[in-house]
């Protein structure tokens, strides 16, 4: 039902929907609004090549204007997440590259963040097993991460001799864990185990191996059924709050929350409230 005058306006070629979205370098299916993508060398445990950075990046670039997600889960086939850059496939041929070269190549996987980061849906990362380099930093960029107490997550840049600012590491990980640990990891390189990694806030949540996919499905598909349109903007304030000063967040927070008052969402939560109903949200 709607509450409110007016029309929903959609700009030509403005949407689109990822339902058949069929990628070349890993899984992706959509049900109730939840996406599932898994990546899929699980005899490599799950490495990214060339190719799957930039098809990974723009998957999360097209999502800004998919109608049809409301919140995507990222997980990894068979018993890991990612096991971070291809040895064979990057880390070999990054070694003949010349300086323009790899600056295009740290810029590419840089914008699969900043798309991730970027795109309005709540991204929950599933994670067993081995999450370590670009697999860590994926997770990292998530905004929900589930793990089992036997995953190991590495920033493992240190040990083949490069800085530990990969991908914004140096920007994002001292927000989850904080500036201490976050520079012990990024200097040693050692893996945090899965229990470690929940007592310091890197995982929201322990499940057991067989259901933490499962279970950050749950969860999404709960946050897929709630105000998506308000989940965005929460989002969005929880990615540019962290330039604001604490009155311009706030400024910013009250134009954020008169936006979404103005939402049929909340008038169908006032409504379900009063008729003592759960409310049926729709996005908009």
């Amino acid at each position: 039902m709607r509450y409110l005058p007016g029309e929903p306006h959609q700009l030509p070629r403005g949407r689109n929907s990822l339902g058949n979205y069929q990628p070349e370098h890993f899984l992706f299916t959509v049900e109730q609004g939840v996406a599932t993508l898994t990546l899929n060398r699980p005899e490599r445990k799950n490495p990214l090549t060339f190719d799957s950075y930039a098809e990974l990046r723009d998957l999360f670039r097209a999502l800004a204007y998919a109608d049809d997600v409301k919140t995507v889960v990222i997980t990894g086939a068979g018993e890991n997440f990612c096991s971070g850059g291809d040895v064979h496939d990057i880390i070999g041929p990054l070694t003949k590259l010349d300086m323009p070269g790899l600056l295009a190549f740290t810029r590419m996987t840089g914008d699969l963040v900043k798309a991730m980061r970027a795109c309005p849906q709540p991204i929950v990362s599933a994670i067993d097993g081995i999450c370590a380099g670009a697999g860590a930093i994926v997770a990292m960029a998530s905004d929900i991460r589930y793990g089992t107490a036997r995953s190991k997550t590495a920033f493992l840049f240190t040990r083949v001799g490069l800085a530990g600012c990969d991908m914004g590491a140096c920007a994002l990980l001292p927000r989850l864990i904080g500036q201490g640990r976050a520079s012990e990891l990024l200097f040693s390189g050692r893996s945090l185990g899965g229990e470690e990694a929940e007592r310091w806030g890197f995982l929201n949540r322990l499940c057991a191996p067989e259901a933490v996919l499962a279970d950050a499905q749950a969860f999404a598909l709960q946050l897929a059924q709630g105000p998506t349109f308000a989940h965005g903007i929460t989002k969005k304030m929880l990615q540019q709050e962290w330039n604001m000063g604490v009155d311009e967040a706030i400024e910013a927070e009250a134009q954020a929350q008169a936006i979404c008052m103005a939402t049929n969402d909340f008038h169908r939560a006032y409504n379900a409230f009063v008729a003592k109903e759960k409310p049926a949200f729709e996005g908009n």
